[in-house]
């Protein structure tokens, strides 16, 4: 059974390596890892073609513009065999440890499983950014403000199937 572990990427080339390095570190089982380059403006690109070289299970999709993160999660999902899929950054806020927490839940039984920051080390407005989002999205999406929908997640194959089969322009993923 294949974990998909889909990455968009934007201008990280100094830590694309020492996340696939803690991912490797953390999962055991049958896994692909897919980076999707957003048009990043430094090496980015070239870093993953070296990955990608290096171990058979990187694969890299390399945007011809900046489409922003969750089209670009869904060119990755595109090309995910997984029956599990995690969504996660690309900046080492989310701790790759956790991915084996996320794919207990979801063999489980639970057909998506977010994480929740404790000790978010982002700058404070993009904790702010974050909060406002929160509110907005769970007013517009009619759900519980306790329903927490971070960018470090997991899903099942119906799910990622629902998601790239979604014909809206506009993407936001935590509402499909």
């Amino acid at each position: 059974m294949t974990t998909s572990i889909v990455i968009p990427v934007f201008n990280s080339e100094k830590i694309l390596p020492i996340l696939i390095e803690k991912i490797k570190e953390n999962i055991k089982s049958n896994y692909e890892i897919i980076l999707i380059n957003d048009f990043s403006k430094d090496e980015s690109w070239k870093i993953i073609k070296k990955l990608a070289d290096k171990n058979n299970n990187i694969k890299g999709i390399n945007l011809k513009k900046n489409y922003g993160q969750h089209n670009a999660i869904v060119a990755g999902l595109n090309h995910s065999i997984g029956k599990n899929i995690i969504l996660m950054d690309d900046d080492l806020q989310h701790d790759p440890i956790y991915i084996k927490d996320i794919i207990s839940e979801l063999n489980n039984g639970y057909e998506a499983c977010y994480v929740k920051y404790i000790k978010r080390k982002h700058i404070f407005w993009k904790k702010l950014v974050s909060k406002l989002n929160h509110i907005t999205s769970s007013i517009l999406a009619g759900k519980s403000l306790d329903i927490y929908a971070s960018s470090f997640k997991g899903f099942n194959k119906r799910i990622c199937n629902i998601i790239i089969n979604d014909q809206n322009c506009e993407v936001f993923l935590d509402w499909l």
